[in-house]
């Protein structure tokens, strides 16, 4: 026979169950069983959606009087009709993004209301109920109710979603339902649910089969959970975890706030003992304020007389420095105006001396080759000045004869 595995089981005797389908679609399907022993010779894991060759006998299970086929060889034809739809179908959205990791939203941290979609009479809800229960008491629960298998399933999945989206009475969204074949799956892998959980407007987490179960939800939510009951344990904390921790930062604190106050008592104290009574510290003050005055009555006369005598003392030597140094500074005028007077030129006019000025350059004639015959002269002497005309020069300016 050639068909698509669904529904495979591993027994722990080693044995495989599963239901063989029509691998062009069809609704044709019977179950098989495959012992320990051929299931050895496989090269190669089981997987639901394979597209399988089988070989062997059609035998009746007595106990549930149904008709399966004993696999005794098997070997692979290909990726099953439905799995290559899911593989296109979850390309397709990836190339859009759907599944970008950067998109996820974190869920809070405290959630006050959790959401569920799924069907009210499966076994998910009472599994995530019971959790959220268990874990978190407090929390309040909204149930969106949704068919999870059949035709129906996905536009009841899609219009339960958008519900809770457009509502936003919730922290978290829980999309869930329990295991099951990949057909049973199948609602989870419907484009219009997996753009709905992409596209709502609180955060999703996905708990949809078993822990190997994989559906194009799980992808699109913004967390992955492996079990229904997995999704409620991440969707929400454990109070008592939560208690503990108040718990412990409320000791630390009062471990804190004791230890300052201990500390602050200390402190006190140690204030207080260096304060002692404030009457014992007036007197010790009071005391020490007399011991103080009768040091300033005692010394205070001969104090005044050492200062006064000093000050005296001061006055007269002032007094010998400043006669001194004025008698050095006249003396010292003196000096000076005996200098200054040797150099006086009226003295050198007195003696008989002229100072010839030109009267054309108005400069002092020094030389006899600074004048000309008929040069007009002035000559300075002691007593005045008066006027002179070159009339005749030596040939040889020859040094002066004085007398």
């Amino acid at each position: 026979m050639r068909g698509e595995i669904s529904g495979l089981s591993r027994a722990a005797s080693g044995h495989c169950y599963f239901v063989l389908k029509d691998a062009d679609g069809e609704a044709a399907l019977i179950r098989c069983a495959m012992f320990r022993r051929a299931a050895s010779l496989l090269d190669f894991t089981l997987a639901d959606g394979q597209l399988v060759e089988l070989r062997g006998r059609v035998a009746v299970y007595e106990a549930r009087g149904e008709l399966q086929f004993i696999v005794e060889a098997l070997q692979r034809a290909g990726a099953g009709a439905l799995y290559e739809q899911f593989l296109r179908t979850r390309a397709r959205l990836d190339a859009q993004g759907l599944f970008d990791p950067s998109r996820k939203r974190r869920l809070p941290a405290f959630a006050r209301a959790v959401g569920i979609v799924t069907s009210l009479g499966a076994a998910a809800l009472h599994d995530v109920v019971t959790a959220l229960a268990r874990r978190s008491p407090h929390v309040r629960v909204v149930v969106y109710p949704s068919l999870v298998q059949g035709e129906a399933a996905p536009a009841a999945l899609a219009a339960a979603i958008d519900l809770a989206s457009k509502r936003a009475e919730v922290d978290v969204l829980i999309v869930c339902r329990g295991g099951g074949s990949l057909e049973d799956l199948w609602a989870f892998n419907d484009e219009r649910v997996v753009r709905a959980v992409a596209a709502c407007s609180v955060p999703v987490v996905c708990g949809v089969g078993h822990e190997t179960d994989v559906t194009l939800c799980d992808l699109a939510a913004d967390l992955r959970a492996p079990t229904p009951t997995a999704a409620a344990e991440l969707a929400v904390l454990r109070t008592q975890d939560c208690l503990d921790e108040l718990s412990a930062h409320a000791a630390a604190l009062r471990r804190r706030v004791h230890d300052g106050l201990e500390a602050q008592a200390q402190r006190l104290d140690r204030s207080a003992l260096r304060l002692a009574r404030p009457d014992v510290r007036l007197r010790e003050h009071a005391q020490r304020l007399g011991l103080l005055a009768h040091r300033l009555a005692s010394h205070w006369p001969g104090d005044v007389t050492r200062r006064r005598a000093r000050l005296m003392q001061a006055d007269v030597d002032l007094r010998r420095a400043s006669a001194r140094l004025l008698a050095d500074r006249a003396e010292r005028l003196e000096r000076l105006a005996a200098r200054l007077n040797a150099l006086d030129p009226a003295r050198v006019l007195a003696r008989g001396y002229a100072w010839l000025i030109d009267d054309a350059s108005a400069r002092a004639v020094t030389s006899v080759r600074q004048l000309n015959v008929g040069t007009r002269l002035q000559a300075v002497l002691a007593d005045g000045v008066a006027g002179a005309v070159i009339t005749e020069l030596p040939t040889m300016p020859s040094a002066p004869n004085f007398p």
